[in-house]
């Protein structure tokens, strides 16, 4: 198994490490109700280091990954960030990634842990008819992600570069706590506000350290896998695994923004094609109005029993206080306000169709 640069900050942090992608992670500290409602009305900062980091540099990137991903790659310039996917041949999702564009013929690909043997395989199937430079990084970056309301003001203490003047999806490369080269990255996956830091492994724990020490007047805690799956989930973001995968179409998963169907990617032709039949299911957030958890792969029904769909991620809302979830449910079930069933340990409990973010 996998460990980042930072697993003794954590042991030392009496967090509980578990098993993930391949790599040992912290999953909670304090505990996953602290954690999670600290990102939301403070700071908290999680180690994902886990995640992949491909970069593909020379005149045929460009085409490269205009090929290879289901966004247009031509709406990016330096200092510009994308939310896309790697569609498959048979119209379901390799993987979802950022791609950053870090100079006018040099990007970086962020892929998911449990991906990332698979997404470099398929990029570089693809690109023996390309040609780009690729190199995977993976080994050797760290991911610090700190989230929260007080996220930028905390961070704006340690570096001279105005995080202010960073907009949502752009990134800048800059000096932080004396580290040099950190690429400071207006992204999260807990829509709470903050910033992703990569950094170089060897200075890992000083960065770990320097914001740990900067965060505790603003509140600062740090988070583990726990709390950034219950965060993700409330703000109807997809996880790789259960809401969207092989199996699942862009169209389906309701990523429809990130697929320009009038640019020519990797079986565009199927998902125009999908497109303009029409779909037969789809992805929609839900909430519990029974008592009950829903999780992952039980069954979604009509009042009669009927399978109807499947349940793909599934919580008890910290914020909220109610449990929900997201699944696939059959296009009449769609609509907000659909009444659906959901099948827990041989019950039929009630749920209703919801728009996401949750609230």
């Amino acid at each position: 198994m996998k460990t980042t640069a930072l697993k003794q900050k954590h042991l030392n942090l009496g967090a509980k490490m578990v098993s993930f992608a391949g790599y040992e992670m912290p999953l909670q500290y304090a505990g996953l109700l602290p954690e999670h409602h600290a990102v939301r009305t403070q700071a908290g900062m999680f180690d994902v280091s886990h995640m992949g980091e491909f970069y593909v540099s020379g005149p045929q990137a460009f085409d490269l990954i205009q090929f290879a991903t289901s966004n247009d790659v031509g709406k990016l310039s330096p200092g510009k960030i994308q939310y896309s996917c790697l569609p498959n041949d048979e119209g379901g999702i390799v993987d979802d990634l950022l791609v950053y564009q870090l100079a006018e013929e040099r990007y970086m690909l962020v892929v998911n842990a449990s991906n990332i043997e698979k997404d470099w395989q398929r990029l570089s199937n693809l690109n023996a008819d390309f040609g780009a430079h690729m190199e995977n990084r993976s080994d050797s970056i760290s991911l610090l992600a700190v989230q929260g309301p007080k996220a930028t003001e905390l961070l704006q203490t340690l570096t001279e570069v105005n995080l202010a003047e960073i907009p949502y999806y752009h990134f800048k490369i800059g000096s932080m706590a004396g580290i040099s080269d950190v690429i400071l990255s207006n992204t999260g996956y807990t829509g709470a506000g903050g910033f992703e830091l990569y950094v170089a492994n060897e200075d890992a724990e000083a960065l770990w350290d320097a914001v740990m020490e900067a965060g505790q007047p603003f509140g600062l805690l740090p988070a583990g896998l726990g709390a950034r799956d219950t965060l993700r989930l409330e703000m109807g973001f997809c996880l790789y695994g259960n809401d969207i995968d092989d199996t699942t179409s862009p169209l389906e998963a309701g990523l429809g923004w990130i697929t320009k169907l009038d640019t020519d990617f990797v079986n565009s032709a199927y998902l125009k094609e999908q497109k303009s039949k029409g779909l037969n299911r789809k992805l929609v957030g839900f909430t519990m109005l029974d008592r009950g958890i829903p999780r992952q792969g039980y069954r979604i029904v009509d009042l009669k029993g009927n399978a109807i769909g499947e349940v793909r991620s599934g919580t008890q809302s910290p914020s909220l206080g109610k449990a929900i979830g997201m699944g696939y449910v059959q296009m009449e079930y769609t609509q907000l306000e659909s009444q659906i069933f959901i099948e827990i340990r041989g019950k039929l409990l009630e749920a209703k169709v919801v728009k996401v973010p949750f609230n």
